[in-house]
């Protein structure tokens, strides 16, 4: 069966979670106001595409292949990135709720969240080097074993990030956010 190719279509208020999402390959194609929560988006492949006001709550990605894509607004709760190709992975997530989702192992290198709430976040062995966390919430977001050299950490908050498992050689934090990374010393900090 030949592969579908889809280029530079716009998507407005569509519910795909009511009508069938086509698995394809989409280039530079724009999706605006649309309906993902729960929809199968396995094997489908996304390159330079944007996603604004989208809901994709609890979308399955296995085997996705997000190349270039820009999330703004959206709803990301509960995505499983780790299942995604990591492949040329390249993602960028503005003024976005990315609540519980997962982005265990995979290679996020100079990846920016910017104004998000990344709440309860697994970023477990991710390799986040240079990443940038713009105004973030990050309560309850886990980093173990994870790469955060050159990570910029300045405007994010609610952060706890145990200095001993991880590694954040150059990583940049701001005075405000010092009791995240003492945390687990209790130790008070006036």
């Amino acid at each position: 069966m030949e592969r579908i190719y889809i280029e530079e279509k716009h998507f407005e208020e569509s519910d795909f979670s009511e009508t069938e999402f086509i698995i394809a390959d989409y280039e530079n194609c724009s999706f605006e106001n649309c309906n993902f929560s729960n929809v199968n988006l396995a094997n489908c492949n996304f390159s330079e595409c944007t996603f604004t006001g989208c809901n994709l709550s609890m979308a399955s990605f296995n085997k996705t292949a997000l190349r270039d894509v820009k999330f703004t607004g959206c709803k990301l709760l509960g995505l499983h990135f780790q299942n995604c190709n990591p492949f040329g992975l390249e993602i960028y997530v503005d003024n976005c709720i990315a609540d519980l989702s997962s982005f265990y192992k995979l290679k996020l290198k100079n990846t920016v969240f910017k104004n998000s709430s990344l709440a309860e976040v697994d970023f477990t062995e991710a390799d986040l080097t240079a990443a940038v966390f713009d105004h973030c919430n990050l309560a309850g977001a886990v980093f173990e074993n994870t790469v955060l050299e050159k990570a910029d950490f300045r405007t994010a908050y609610n952060y706890t990030i145990d200095l001993e498992l991880n590694t954040i050689k150059k990583a940049k934090f701001s005075v405000a956010g010092i009791n995240g990374l003492l945390h687990k010393y209790d130790i008070e900090i006036e």
